[in-house]
């Protein structure tokens, strides 16, 4: 038996013998993966995927945190291993993942009738000594960030909350969005899914709904 494997090897290569012969990308050379802030804290990543695609395999080194932006629902395939079964994420659903074992290699498929739309933002750095105070309610977690999501309603007011160190905004759907300092300055802005902003400064502020229809803000904090 012993024989046929090494003949099996010298005729067909470690392909003829089922593995995968495409080697592993970072995320921001995988084509599905497009990359709209890098810096020395964070790496925002907007990745798509159409109704029957795959990605290509592709490498995470860090641990991450996000928001869907559509339903979908897709497979997973780590590195030498099988296809697992479908998951289903849903518009809005923000989550934190801590990477293990690092790196993380995977792929990911397409398998509904709607295509995969999601922020990812990839935690480059981790916290020296991680803040003990949380902005507000958690809703995931992982070493390095704390997720915050907002669900407003038409003219709904988010609770005054303070950000005490770096974070991602992200607005989960379109939305006339208002934020608000505590002395009375306010900004307006008509956000649509996806967009997204990376403040250093801390910032005191309330998050409002100005629009006729429900939105949802995701903040992801660094701790």
């Amino acid at each position: 038996m012993r024989k046929s494997y090494l003949l099996a090897v010298l005729l067909l290569g470690p392909a003829g013998l089922g593995a995968d012969p495409q080697a592993p990308v970072p995320p921001e050379q995988e084509p599905h993966h497009h990359v709209l802030l890098k810096n020395d804290f964070v790496e925002v990543v907007r990745a798509t995927l159409a109704p029957g695609e795959s990605t290509l395999y592709h490498i995470h080194t860090h641990d991450s945190a996000g928001v869907d932006l559509a339903d979908s629902t897709t497979t997973e395939q780590l590195m030498g291993g099988k296809e697992g079964p479908p998951s289903t994420s849903k518009a809005g659903e923000a989550w934190a993942q801590e990477r293990n074992p690092k790196p993380y290699i995977h792929r990911v498929h397409n398998v509904g009738s709607g295509a995969m739309d999601l922020i990812d933002v990839e935690l480059l750095q981790q916290p020296k000594h991680p803040s003990a105070h949380a902005a507000a309610k958690i809703e995931a977690e992982n070493p390095q960030a704390r997720v915050y999501e907002w669900n407003l309603a038409p003219g709904a007011v988010s609770a005054m909350h303070t950000h005490e160190r770096p974070y991602v905004i992200i607005a989960a759907t379109p939305m006339q969005l208002k934020m608000a300092a505590p002395d009375g300055r306010s900004l307006r802005e008509t956000v649509k899914a996806g967009d997204f902003h990376w403040i250093e400064a801390s910032v005191t502020h309330s998050l409002a709904n100005e629009g006729q229809t429900a939105g949802e803000i995701v903040e992801i904090e660094l701790k």
